[in-house]
């Protein structure tokens, strides 16, 4: 697939910091980029609108459109739980139009994207430790213990099945992380450019 612009998956394990340093990142770079928005069957929340934090589907819709082979990656979270996942026009129309479109995916999209678009830039954001993402996660306050435990044995596998990512950054401390992960965006501005 010759494309104009790019594809670069972001993934790494809920509270390890993704969406702070893609907002700051969004915020200071001059590259064209673009963020995914992603369908999903959840109902919004206070605030979400359509088209801007989600494409918010109803669950008939949602399948129907994967039956017709319209998302390039898919999911449920929890059996009978909200459905999620990513269409395929607006990531290949934001391409086509010279955008470098940001998709932050679980480990299991970023693998059915690279299937069907083997080109795409991959970066995994990683916790120094599971310790550390764990005192992160209490931290935040939002999880009751059981979701603390989901969380985390989720990260574990998150981790454990990074290894096919092309670039890799530790969010131990976020200006080092941040700095890392503008120095792979330079980079891959540089390779756009030869």
């Amino acid at each position: 697939m010759s494309m104009k612009g790019r594809v670069i998956v972001v993934s790494g394990p809920s509270g390890v910091g993704k969406g702070t340093l893609l907002k700051k990142l969004f915020a200071e770079s001059d590259l064209p980029l673009e963020m995914s928005v992603s369908a999903t069957t959840r109902p919004p929340r206070a605030g979400e609108l359509n088209g801007v934090h989600y494409w918010f589907l109803t669950r008939d819709d949602f399948l129907a459109r994967r039956a017709r082979g319209e998302f390039l990656e898919s999911f449920e979270v929890y059996p009978g739980g909200a459905l999620y996942g990513t269409l395929r026009e607006t990531v290949l129309h934001a391409v086509d139009n010279g955008k470098w479109i940001v998709l932050e995916i679980d480990v299991k999209g970023a693998k059915s994207i690279l299937e069907q678009i083997p080109n795409a830039d991959t970066i995994f954001i990683a916790p120094p430790s599971v310790d550390a993402l764990l005192v992160r996660l209490q931290k935040r306050g939002t999880e009751t213990p059981e979701d603390l435990a989901k969380r985390l044995k989720q990260a574990e596998q998150e981790i454990a099945e990074s290894g096919f990512y092309r670039y890799r950054v530790v969010n131990d401390d976020l200006d080092v992380a941040y700095s890392d992960l503008l120095k792979i965006f330079n980079s891959l501005r540089e390779s756009s450019a030869i």
